[in-house]
């Protein structure tokens, strides 16, 4: 019984140290891949961000820049987001839901559409992408530092296995008891 311990405490070690080893490349990897990524984008942080004139190229940075452009967007569109806008203009520029009161295109024959809503389309999908990155960068870093956990608590499993902790408890437990009681011994007043 205390070899099938002994052998399972260190196959455990090494599935752990595996399992760290692997969570650890993929971490760096992940996270260099969305540096990469969005240094690729050439994404220059604008000068009323937190991030003035700084290339993007960590999540964080990414986030910051989203931010930015949040505001721009609820600038350009009088600070309405998406929901709270007509989907057309009348003939006088007015926002509408109604399709028979908006505008109509003399080149398509079609409603006019509020281009002030396109703007929040373009928006959402950069800052979700640009939010994304943020995630993923947090997600990589997260398994970077699980992966040395599970590597570290692998490298201690396997030397309570290999050390004899696991191997023979009846023989570390008298060891404790040995030296509790030469201890014991060496306090003793002399007479």
């Amino acid at each position: 019984m205390r070899k099938l311990l002994r052998y399972g405490g260190i196959a455990a070690s090494v599935v752990l140290i595996a399992i760290g080893v692997g969570a650890i490349v993929t971490g760096f990897n992940g996270r260099d891949q969305v540096r990469t990524d969005l240094a690729r984008e050439q994404i220059v942080g604008t000068p009323d961000s937190t991030i003035p004139g700084q290339l993007v190229d960590t999540g964080s940075e990414a986030q910051a820049f989203a931010k930015i452009m949040r505001h721009h967007t609820m600038e350009a569109t009088g600070g309405k987001t998406y929901s709270q806008m007509g989907q057309y203009v009348d003939a006088n520029g007015k926002e509408t839901n109604d399709k028979t009161k908006a505008a109509i295109d003399p080149k398509t024959q079609q409603p006019v559409s509020n281009q002030a809503r396109q703007i929040w389309v373009t928006e959402t999908a950069l800052t979700t992408a640009l939010n994304t990155a943020y995630f993923a960068e947090s997600v990589a870093t997260f398994a970077i530092v699980m992966g040395f956990a599970l590597l570290l608590s692998g490298i201690g499993f396997g030397i309570l296995a290999i050390g004899g902790a696991l191997r023979n408890p009846d023989t570390a437990v008298r060891s404790l008891r040995q030296h509790a009681h030469r201890d014991e011994l060496s306090a003793r007043p002399t007479a």
